[in-house]
């Protein structure tokens, strides 16, 4: 587990990703392409990134035959989820939430590209961090 200062970092170079490919494509794409192009900009800063990831559903100590598809994970220890909507809907903040907690990862970040300005699209989650 990493610390929070090196969390930090990290974050801070996914951070200037999503500016990077906001800035060369802008919004009104598909959702798919963005996650690829930000899986290459992760790259370019040697960030260990894992896409479409299986999480399985564990209740009560058991591992049910259900799971969730988290959009990437970052250094295997930071779940983006990325959005390309006219509006971000609570739910999925909660739905990230979710993901986070499944996995018991501390920091997450919602990312919608389909804004004029990439800033008011990110939204940093954490979870007990």
């Amino acid at each position: 587990m990493k610390s929070a200062e090196e969390l930090n970092v990290i974050s801070k170079l996914i951070v200037d990703s999503f500016y990077s490919v906001h800035a060369e494509l802008g919004p009104g794409l598909l959702e798919s392409v963005y996650e690829v192009c930000l899986i290459q900009e992760l790259k370019i800063r040697k960030l260990n990134t894992l896409s479409q990831v299986s999480l399985p559903v564990i209740y009560k100590g058991q591992k049910l035959d259900k799971h969730y598809i988290v959009d990437l994970l970052v250094e295997d220890e930071i779940i983006i989820e990325i959005k390309s909507v006219d509006l971000v809907l609570p739910v999925f903040k909660s739905q990230l939430l979710s993901y986070m907690r499944l996995s018991g990862k501390r920091l997450g970040f919602l990312v919608n590209f389909n804004v004029p300005v990439i800033k008011s699209g990110i939204q940093r989650v954490v979870n007990n961090f």
